[in-house]
């Protein structure tokens, strides 16, 4: 079974940083495609961002170009997400997942962490 767990999360005010980690709890890790997700209340679970297993790849939700960035780093098996710039419409649960193909459903992930709040003040 594939154990992620997320931390990171807390209240911040708008414009400020947060970085999320997620340690990952398997041996497959590195050949994992890992990404993260975000859940606004009343809203569907969206995609956010995702790495290739190497770390050379990466996809962002447009809501994240430019102001976050995934990064992993398999010898710690953690992936990370650095939210800079941050917006009230960035309040959301964010969870980490992984996957085994390259892609940003949410259906696609097959593994999930129990996420961590993030709050964004205005």
């Amino acid at each position: 079974q594939v154990q992620l767990v997320e931390s990171g999360g807390g209240l911040v005010q708008a414009g400020g940083s947060l970085r999320l980690s997620c340690a990952a709890a398997y041996s497959t890790f590195a050949r994992k495609f890992m990404g993260w997700f975000r859940q606004a209340p009343g809203k569907e679970r969206e995609f956010v961002a995702a790495i290739d297993p190497s770390g050379g790849a990466t996809k962002y939700a447009d809501s994240a170009k430019g102001r976050f960035t995934i990064s992993r780093d398999n010898a710690k098996i953690t992936v990370y997400l650095q939210m800079n710039s941050l917006k009230p419409e960035d309040t959301a649960v964010y969870y980490c997942a992984a996957s085994s193909i390259f892609v940003t459903g949410v259906t696609e992930y097959d593994f999930w962490g129990q996420g961590t709040q993030v709050t964004v003040s205005s």
